[in-house]
């Protein structure tokens, strides 16, 4: 078994990079099932048996913390996008429901690797999408993944629906609201949490507007704990890590500045958020940075070759 599974593996898997996706379902199972993550992690040591080096094994975990039923993933799209792409020789997950808890993420998925000639490795061992019987076998793992899916949540759905039938049945109540001992919702008995809600719901009832009573709230509160404790913002602790501006990365790569935001959506330039308004702080460019008009020398390349 272990020799066929090298056969799968050629020269042109190894020479392009190993892909691993990590996933966990929510943030809870990120902090408390920490073996599951650490045997994801350990996939990376499969790999290097199969022959790819450690510079090229990349790791995918922007995920953790969200469920494989969803559909906006940035992980998984990024992981889509590298396989479509042709940078993957080998896609690997410790199990499919790691990868996709829907059929029609999974069998997308399947389709792209078997376009690109990319591998696809779990704990059981690897797979060639384009082979009719590792494909057919990859098909049931992702169906039986989806309806594993369905039987759990209508377990948790069916319990649910018979406490409360009962009437026993207690939901988590919103900030400054608890439980008393008839299980009946009351305010926080703490006078601070009494008065910052009365301050919360004077100020929008004096503003008449959500936008402006969290203006307000962060201007008072958030702008005192600020000052109080010498907090730096989101924007200052990103330049201290070394993120540049949008300015200064135009200017390494001569490009305009509407370009770097261009490039930053197309996933050409790895940025982070500094508020909610959509500004952006840069990562510095690597040993490979993108190049300007690189389509056209690639189509001046190809020309060349075929002539």
């Amino acid at each position: 078994m272990v020799s066929e599974q090298h056969a799968k593996i050629a020269a042109g898997h190894l020479a392009r990079n190993a892909y691993l996706y990590v996933r966990q379902s929510s943030m809870r199972q990120v902090f408390e099932n920490t073996e599951s993550t650490e045997r994801q992690h350990a996939l990376q040591q499969r790999a290097l048996e199969l022959g790819w080096p450690l510079e090229q094994i990349v790791v995918i975990d922007s995920d953790l913390g969200h469920s494989g039923a969803e559909r906006d993933r940035a992980g998984f799209q990024q992981l889509v996008a590298e396989v479509s792409l042709g940078n993957a020789g080998i896609v690997m997950g410790l199990e499919v429901s790691r990868l996709a808890r829907n059929s029609t993420d999974w069998h997308r998925l399947l389709e792209i690797c078997a376009l690109s000639g990319t591998l696809i490795l779990d704990e059981d061992g690897v797979y060639d999408p384009s082979h009719f019987n590792d494909r057919l076998l990859l098909g049931l793992k992702g169906t039986m993944s989806e309806a594993e899916f369905h039987i759990l949540r209508a377990r948790l759905q069916g319990g649910a629906l018979n406490k409360a039938r009962r009437g026993e049945l207690r939901l988590p109540l919103p900030v400054g609201l608890v439980y008393d001992r008839d299980d009946c919702p009351v305010l926080d008995p703490d006078q601070q949490v009494q008065q910052a809600l009365r301050l919360l719901f004077n100020t929008f009832v004096r503003t008449g507007s959500a936008c402006a009573t969290v203006k307000t709230f962060h201007s008072a509160v958030v702008g005192k704990l600020r000052r109080a404790y010498g907090l730096r913002s989101r924007y200052e602790r990103l330049r201290n890590a070394g993120m540049l501006t949008a300015e200064e990365i135009a200017q390494q790569l001569d490009i305009a500045v509407a370009s770097v935001k261009v490039w930053r959506r197309a996933g050409r330039l790895k940025a982070h958020a500094t508020n909610g308004k959509g500004d952006y702080l840069y990562e510095p460019l690597g040993e490979n940075p993108p190049v300007k008009y690189a389509w056209q020398k690639t189509q001046k390349q190809a020309l060349s070759i075929a002539t």
